[in-house]
């Protein structure tokens, strides 16, 4: 499974980069606010620091005006993927920036059917948010579940990637159910690593030690 990080805040990018833990970013326009600074520089920050996608979210939401900002986000790297919403108009512009072979995440996708949708108009990237079904008692899991097999039956090639994750157990299942990307923010993903087990393991190793009244160095 591919690991996305979910922010535009670039020092936790880097942070993750450099370990190693991250394929790609993914940002929108509420975690752009939320780093008060301009878009189109942050995006191409953010393009320096990974080589895997980064996607960048249009703001319109009609046809003609939503293919404008997609190619020109699309200019600022060669690793921009151009961030759509899951409407009819989006489809169509998903479709139009494929043909020029510019990447595309399809995003807010809450069912199946919509999935299908994406795929059909050539995503590259299709987007469930599982958080915000689980919070109108809806199943995420079963929605990955479902496009994995729906993208299996037919050869999609448009990767599921699992987004709206709120805890490292959502990872966790995302990776069962067969999502090939999920997209969490940086204190997830480190978290991770993360086990209460892990901590007592290494107290009692590190009281052992000391023991020994022994240095490695």
């Amino acid at each position: 499974m591919k690991f996305f990080v979910d922010t535009a805040e670039t020092a936790d990018i880097a942070d993750l980069s450099a370990m190693g833990l991250i394929d790609g970013v993914t940002t929108n326009p509420s975690l752009i606010a939320k780093s008060g600074r301009d878009f189109k520089t942050v995006i191409a920050e953010i393009c320096k620091l990974v080589d895997g996608p980064v996607s960048a979210e249009v703001a319109a939401m009609d046809y003609a005006t939503m293919i404008k900002e997609g190619r020109v986000l699309a200019k600022i790297a060669p690793n921009v993927a151009v961030k759509v919403p899951l409407t009819i108009d989006g489809l169509k512009v998903c479709r139009a920036l494929r043909a020029d072979g510019i990447m595309v995440n399809v995003t807010l996708c809450f069912s199946a059917n919509q999935a299908l949708l994406a795929a059909k108009a050539g995503a590259s990237f299709i987007s469930p948010f599982i958080g915000r079904l689980d919070d109108i008692h809806l199943d995420g899991m079963e929605l990955i579940r479902e496009i994995r097999t729906i993208y299996d039956n037919y050869g999609f090639e448009t990767e599921i990637l699992a987004a709206s994750i709120r805890t490292a157990n959502h990872i966790r299942e995302c990776a069962l159910a067969g999502a090939d990307v999920a997209t969490a923010p940086a204190g997830i993903l480190k978290g991770l690593s993360q086990h209460p087990l892990t901590d007592k393991g290494l107290q009692q190793f590190a009281a052992d030690w000391a023991k020994t009244g022994q240095s490695i160095l």
